[in-house]
């Protein structure tokens, strides 16, 4: 993130001693990313991080695609898909490619372990669900619409609230570092005025729980396409302070400022993340184009060299039929995509829309996971000649 953040108790300046009560020193962590020359933050541990008992490596977690490699569009309704499971353990691959993965679970179990992503970055859209996220850099709450931004290397645990609905989790895996949009920051990293969001409406861990707690604690960790269990003899969050810039953030859907104007702006008004080889946009709530013939659905197009992938946070979209809460369409490259029949003449006029959906944009195509085929939309590509295509998919009961 662009700007600074201190939390606990820290030393005077960075890297000179640092004592406890006892007379001992804090261990000193530094986390960051581009070899001590991007965004980091220094840690101060009661207990140094490296006291490690054993390790082990748990589970496979190398995505293995659809081989039908068809060019077509294609809709996969989440909803239909099993729930259960572990927040971390348990997610479905549903698209991936070498930048970024596209996941999904529906948890119904509290995590006892700790869990660090240590080959990509997360955005983890909370689609349902509430509670809070423990960190070493302290508790971060979210719920609904939050988008929940976990760097690399970040330990840190779900603990969902029990009351309110189950959680459902939309997670994005990129290979570099996600941050703001470039063009909202300004040379000296501040989001500038003109940019559909701003620092107030970012949430940082504000609450630091430290832990002096000795005996086996479970960190599960992804690294070389797997999960590899650390048994640490301390607890992990025994973190007593930091600062820095290198921390998770949350920032929710609902604060996202549309940016409208007289006929239809293009998608990339809607940019809510930067990362490297793809970017997520957030569709929202929004007063429709004001010219007196404008038409708001999108036009017909044909994005030469990315594919389109848009997940439904709500029943209803604009352009689209045949969607339902938790339904995904994949865009890929090749081939143009446009409103369905009827959309286009029927925004004429309309007003504004409630819609929500997040939107992956990557810049190098996507494999569909085999594991997405259970809740695929086989008649999808018909859909735009087919008067009522939800005929062909009625809803299970």
């Amino acid at each position: 993130m662009p700007y600074y953040h201190t939390l606990g108790r820290i030393p005077k300046k960075r890297h000179i001693a640092f004592r406890k009560p006892d007379g001992g020193l804090y261990a000193e962590q530094l986390v960051g990313h581009e070899g001590f020359t991007g965004t980091s933050a220094l840690l101060y541990h009661t207990y140094a991080p490296t006291t490690v008992k054993s390790v082990r490596r748990v589970k496979e977690l190398k995505y293995e695609a659809d081989e039908d490699t068809t060019l077509r569009h294609r809709h996969f309704r989440t909803g239909r898909m099993t729930a259960g499971g572990s927040p971390t353990m348990d997610r479905v691959p549903l698209m991936f490619n070498s930048d970024v993965a596209m996941l999904y679970v529906e948890p119904t179990e509290q995590d006892e372990h700790f869990y660090r992503n240590a080959q990509a970055d997360e955005v983890v859209y909370v689609s349902k669900g509430k509670g809070t996220l423990e960190t070493q850099y302290g508790d971060l709450p979210f719920h609904e619409g939050d988008y929940l931004v976990i760097h690399r290397g970040i330990m840190h645990r779900y603990r969902f609230d029990s009351a309110g609905d189950k959680p459902k989790l939309l997670i994005m895996e990129g290979k570099g570092h996600i941050r703001p949009p470039k063009r909202y920051r300004n040379e000296y990293g501040q989001l500038i005025e003109g940019a559909p969001y701003s620092e107030r409406d970012i949430r940082i861990p504000r609450e630091l729980r430290t832990y002096d707690e000795k005996g086996d604690f479970r960190i599960l960790v992804k690294q070389y396409d797997g999960i590899n269990e650390i048994i640490l003899d301390h607890h992990p969050l025994d973190v007593v302070g930091w600062d820095g810039q290198f921390y998770p953030w949350a920032f929710n859907i609902q604060d996202f400022e549309p940016i409208v104007g007289r006929v239809h702006q293009p998608p990339p008004v809607h940019q809510t993340f930067q990362g490297d080889g793809f970017v997520i946009c957030s569709f929202c709530p929004r007063p429709f184009d004001f010219h007196p013939e404008a038409i708001p659905a999108p036009y017909n197009h044909s994005n030469v060299d990315s594919d389109e992938v848009i997940y439904y946070a709500s029943s209803e979209f604009m352009s689209r039929k045949g969607i339902e809460f938790g339904s995904i369409t994949h865009h890929p490259d090749g081939i143009p995509h446009g409103p369905h029949p009827g959309r286009a003449e029927a925004s004429m006029g309309a007003k504004g829309t409630d819609e929500y959906a997040v939107m992956m944009d990557t810049f190098r195509p996507l494999k569909v996971a085999k594991l997405a085929l259970a809740c695929e939309d086989p008649s999808y590509h018909r859909s735009w000649i087919d008067a009522q295509h939800e005929s062909f998919n009625p809803p299970t009961t």
